[in-house]
C-alpha cells in the first residue's frame, strides 16, 4: 500500500487517537472473576476449557517440562536470553534505591523506608502474541528490586503446553512458580489466589481486552501495572534521515497488530515521499503483510511540518509509546520532548533494539499516557513506608500548633493525644 504525506495545518485533533471501550467487557469479566474467587480452581479450569479449548492433568508447569524445553529451543537462543538478561539487568541495578533517614536537632527523626513487594504475578498473552523477550523485561526488574516470589500465567496452547521460547526465558529470570492458565481468570487466580496459585500483591504484563478489563476491576485488590493498549512509534525526522531506516522503523511497529501506530512527522517533503515509497517496497516483502496494511490504514500517518519546532510540539501532545528522533543534531531536541514513553536517538537506535538487547525496559506507557506515566521500572516492584520519631523536644516545640491545626479541623482527639504529653511535661 502506499501512504500518502499531509502538510500540518495546525488542526489540533490531527493525531487524534481511536479510544477503544473496555466498558462493554465489564459485565462477561465481572461475572469470571466472581467464579474464581468464589470456586478457586475448579473456575479456572472450567474457564481454560472453555475458551482455550484445552484441559491440562495439572496447571503448574513442571521442572522436567522447563528442562524440556530449554533443550527443544537450543543453546544459542539461550545465550541469547542469558546476554538480553544481562544487559536489562544492569540497566534496572541502576535505578535501585537505599532508605532514607534524616535526624533533626532535636532528636526527632524522619525517613523513607524502601522495601519490595512480596510476590508479584506476570502475566504473559499465548497464541499469535508470545513474545520470550516480555517476560525478561517484566520479570527482571522485580528480581532486582529484591521480590522473593515471582508466580507467572501463560495460556496453554491446543497441545496443553506452553510456548518452550516462553518457558526458556522464564527459567532464565529465575520465575518461581509458572501455571498454564490465561484470560481473565488467570488475573483473578492471581488476584485472589485459588488452592494452587497463591494471591499476588501486584499484577503486571500486556493481554488481550479481557486481561485488560479484569486488571481494572481487580486493581485495589492488588495492584497493577499500566493498562497496555496498541505499540506505537513517532519518528521525527528531518532532510538528513535516511528514508529505508525510518520506513522499516515505521514497519517495525506496524507488524504488531492491525491497531498498531506509524507516525512520521519530517519537516522534509521530499523525505516523504521517499519514505512512503520505501514502506510500499518493504511492505510488498513483509511475511506479516496484512497485519502491517491493516496497521497502516487505521493508525498510520505521514505528517509534513514547516518547522522541526512545529514537530516537536506535536510530538509532545501525541506523547507516543516510542519515540525515533532522525535529525541532524538529534540529542539537541532530547531536552524538549517532555512526553514519550522512550526516546531513541540517532539514525543507529532503532527501535527493536530496545525491544530485545539495549537494557531499558520495553514494557512502555501507550495511548498517551507517557503524559503521566514512566516505563516499567523497579520503582513498580517496591513499596515504600513513612518512618518518624519525634522526641520530647519536638512534640514541646511542635505539639501547640499541633493542636490548634487539629481543632481547627474539628477533632478534638487528635489535639488532645498531643495536649495529654504537654500537660505530662509540665506536671
Amino acid at each position: 500500500m502506499r501512504m500518502e504525506s499531509v502538510r500540518y495545518t495546525g488542526q489540533p485533533d490531527i493525531l487524534r487517537r481511536t479510544q477503544l471501550d473496555s466498558g462493554q467487557y465489564d459485565g462477561v469479566v465481572a461475572e469470571i472473576l466472581r467464579q474464581v474467587r468464589e470456586r478457586g480452581d475448579a473456575a479456572v479450569a472450567e474457564y481454560t476449557e472453555r475458551f482455550d479449548h484445552v484441559k491440562p492433568e495439572t496447571s503448574l508447569v513442571s521442572q522436567e517440562e522447563i528442562r524440556g524445553a530449554l533443550e527443544r529451543v537450543g543453546e544459542e537462543f539461550v545465550r541469547i536470553l542469558e546476554r538480553s538478561k544481562e544487559r536489562i539487568t544492569a540497566y534496572h541495578e541502576m535505578q535501585k534505591r537505599q532508605s532514607m533517614i534524616q535526624q533533626e536537632k532535636d532528636g526527632s527523626m524522619t525517613g523513607l523506608l524502601f522495601r519490595p513487594l512480596a510476590r508479584v504475578g506476570v502475566y504473559v498473552p499465548g497464541g499469535k502474541a508470545l513474545y520470550p523477550s516480555s517476560v525478561l523485561m517484566n520479570v527482571l526488574p522485580a528480581k532486582v528490586a529484591g521480590v522473593p516470589e515471582v508466580i507467572m500465567v501463560s495460556p496453554p496452547g491446543p497441545d496443553g503446553r506452553l510456548d518452550d521460547k516462553i518457558l526458556a526465558a522464564a527459567s532464565v529470570c529465575g520465575v518461581d512458580q509458572i501455571f498454564k492458565m490465561g484470560g481473565a481468570q488467570a488475573i483473578g487466580a492471581l488476584a485472589y489466589g485459588t488452592e494452587s496459585v497463591p494471591r499476588v500483591d501486584k499484577i503486571v504484563g500486556p493481554g488481550n481486552i479481557f486481561v485488560a478489563t479484569a486488571k481494572k476491576l481487580v486493581y485495589g485488590e492488588v495492584n497493577v501495572d499500566s493498562i497496555a493498549g496498541p505499540s506505537e512509534i513517532l519518528v521525527l525526522a528531518d532532510e538528513m534521515a535516511n528514508p529505508v531506516y525510518v520506513a522499516a522503523d515505521l514497519l517495525s511497529q506496524a507488524e504488531h497488530d492491525e491497531l498498531a501506530g506509524a507516525i512520521l512527522i519530517t519537516t522534509s517533503q521530499e523525505l516523504a515521499d521517499q519514505v512512503a515509497e520505501e514502506i510500499e517496497w518493504q511492505t510488498a516483502e513483509a511475511p506479516r503483510r496484512e497485519i502491517i496494511e491493516a496497521a497502516l490504514s487505521n493508525r498510520g500517518m505521514i505528517i509534513v511540518t514547516e518547522s522541526l519546532e512545529e514537530g516537536i510540539r506535536l510530538a509532545n501532545a501525541y506523547a507516543p509509546e516510542h519515540m525515533e528522533i532522525c535529525t541532524k543534531e538529534p540529542m539537541s531536541i532530547v531536552p524538549r520532548i517532555q512526553n514519550a514513553g522512550a526516546i531513541f536517538v540517532g539514525s543507529y537506535s532503532p527501535e527493536p533494539m530496545g525491544d530485545y538487547m539495549a537494557g531499558p525496559n520495553h514494557v512502555l506507557p501507550t495511548g498517551g499516557t507517557a503524559r503521566f506515566f514512566s516505563p516499567l521500572n523497579v520503582d513498580d516492584f517496591i513499596k515504600k513506608t513513612s518512618l518518624l520519631y519525634m522526641s520530647r523536644q519536638s512534640v514541646e516545640e511542635l505539639g501547640p500548633d499541633v493542636i490548634r491545626f487539629a481543632e481547627s479541623e474539628g477533632l478534638y482527639a487528635h489535639g488532645n493525644a498531643v495536649r495529654l504529653r504537654l500537660e505530662e511535661e509540665q506536671s
